[in-house]
């Protein structure tokens, strides 16, 4: 087994703390990313997760044909809902067992991002003709979460020798994603290679998850092993992106995770994760501060737009390049 270990840390210590205080959050996040996770307390508010996740579960339990309303054409799961066995590790050749309904922050009318990638910056497609205030909960939420991981971002630009403001400018208009996931029982499957979701590190900078209502994500160590991801109680799991990855040449690796049902833990489970993105047309170039005789220049630089386009391919949500086929529909077909 790897002798490495997922850390808490205090996200208000580093923020409100004396510098000792904050030096020894830094380092905690620091050797905890070693493993691409750590666990951070926090002040999000109980009660709007608490109406966020009634709200969702609502939503998963409406009939299919009325959750097929909120599909949004061409979005390649960048909003709106994403049935059943569509989406698909990279590393796997069956889909993930799961239903997804993915939101973001539009951007005004006029926006240049927003012609650019409609997709991505257009208005989500909430269902509050069926489930009124659904939109409002999930905005709220949405901007909570965000507003989360840009202050946790500041731990890490200092753990890596650059300033605390050094992902601001970059998060400005940022493709951030937030996905509610539904993960059925999986003895409703439709077969026994099917899982919740394959092994698969994410492609953004950093990923929250402040709550789930199972176990099941398993993190992947060093030497090849696995572990249950155990936040302590309310703390939210924070794991890396392959894009974080990059910008600090190779210094932080990206989360390698998966979700598995837990055999002690049978039934569904739901969980809501957000994607911090940096804008689309930031190029992704190794900082300085993480080249080194020892760490040589390992990636060249890319624009970020162009990296998520390559993974959501990768991972079968491209809607007219799919690898593999998606699942049927309510009417039983392709």
């Amino acid at each position: 087994m790897s002798n490495e270990s997922i850390l808490d840390v205090d996200l208000l210590a580093f923020e409100k703390g004396t510098s000792d205080q904050r030096k020894a959050v830094v380092d905690g996040v620091m050797q905890s990313l070693k493993t691409g996770f750590v666990y951070t307390q926090h002040d999000l508010s109980a009660d709007l997760l608490d109406s966020a996740y009634g709200f969702l579960e609502q939503f998963f339990s409406l009939p299919q044909e009325q959750k097929d309303r909120s599909i949004v054409p061409t979005a390649n799961g960048q909003t709106g809902y994403t049935p059943l066995l569509v989406e698909t590790a990279a590393s796997a050749d069956v889909p993930d067992w799961k239903e997804m309904f993915n939101w973001g922050a539009p951007l005004p009318e006029g926006h240049p991002l927003r012609k650019q990638l409609p997709h991505r910056y257009s208005p989500p497609k909430f269902p509050d003709d069926l489930l009124p205030g659904y939109g409002d909960v999930m905005r709220a939420f949405h901007e909570s979460v965000f507003q989360l991981q840009r202050r946790f971002l500041r731990i890490i630009a200092v753990g890596i020798g650059a300033h605390e403001d050094f992902f601001e400018f970059m998060l400005k208009d940022g493709a951030t994603l937030t996905r509610a996931i539904h993960y059925p029982a999986m003895d409703m499957a439709p077969g026994s290679e099917h899982v919740w979701a394959g092994e698969h590190a994410d492609i953004n900078l950093i990923t929250a998850l402040p709550r789930s209502t199972a176990k099941g994500l398993q993190v992947k160590m060093e030497d090849g092993s696995w572990i249950d991801a155990a936040p302590p109680e309310d703390g939210v799991v924070i794991n890396t992106g392959m894009m974080l990855e990059h910008l600090t040449n190779g210094m932080i690796p990206p989360g390698r995770h998966r979700v598995v049902a837990d055999a002690e833990q049978p039934g569904e489970r739901y969980s809501v994760v957000q994607f911090c993105h940096p804008t689309p047309w930031t190029i992704l170039t190794p900082v300085p501060t993480c080249v080194t005789d020892e760490h040589p220049l390992k990636y060249p630089s890319i624009m970020a737009s162009d990296r998520l386009d390559q993974v959501i391919f990768e991972i079968n949500l491209v809607e007219d390049g799919r690898r593999i086929d998606a699942a049927p529909d309510s009417a039983g077909n392709k």
